[in-house]
């Protein structure tokens, strides 16, 4: 199973985050499928790949630590796919959706940190 994972600060409040990051998703082209107040899944859409290689993006809002002009969030996207190639599916959609979080206009990156398993 392919996983990457990624943990942000954002400049943003908790409660206009929520709302951002489910645009956000919708735009990368994700279906977004359930969402809490701390927790939002989406997946691609089947059809145009393999559904080993589905991806699931799932934005977890740390809300313990959030104040009005600061908030955490982590992401974790992850496949069925075996990641025997460094640059896989997952991997792809990983990269896009971490630029279009650091570049967002809907709010100011202050640290962002990666990692993959």
């Amino acid at each position: 199973m392919a996983r990457y994972t990624c943990s942000f600060v954002l400049a943003v409040s908790i409660n206009h985050l929520h709302g951002s990051l489910i645009e956000l998703l919708q735009n990368c082209g994700l279906d977004v499928q359930y969402y809490t107040p701390d927790y939002i899944m989406a997946r691609e859409f089947p059809g145009n790949i393999a559904f080993s290689k589905l991806v699931t993006v799932e934005g977890l809002i740390d809300k313990t630590t959030a104040t009005e002009s600061e908030t955490r969030m982590t992401l974790v996207i992850k496949n069925e796919e075996l990641p025997l190639q460094l640059d896989n599916h997952c991997r792809q959609v990983f990269d896009y959706i971490k630029e279009e979080i650091e570049h967002s206009r809907y709010w100011s990156l202050i640290e962002s940190l990666a990692s993959s398993s």
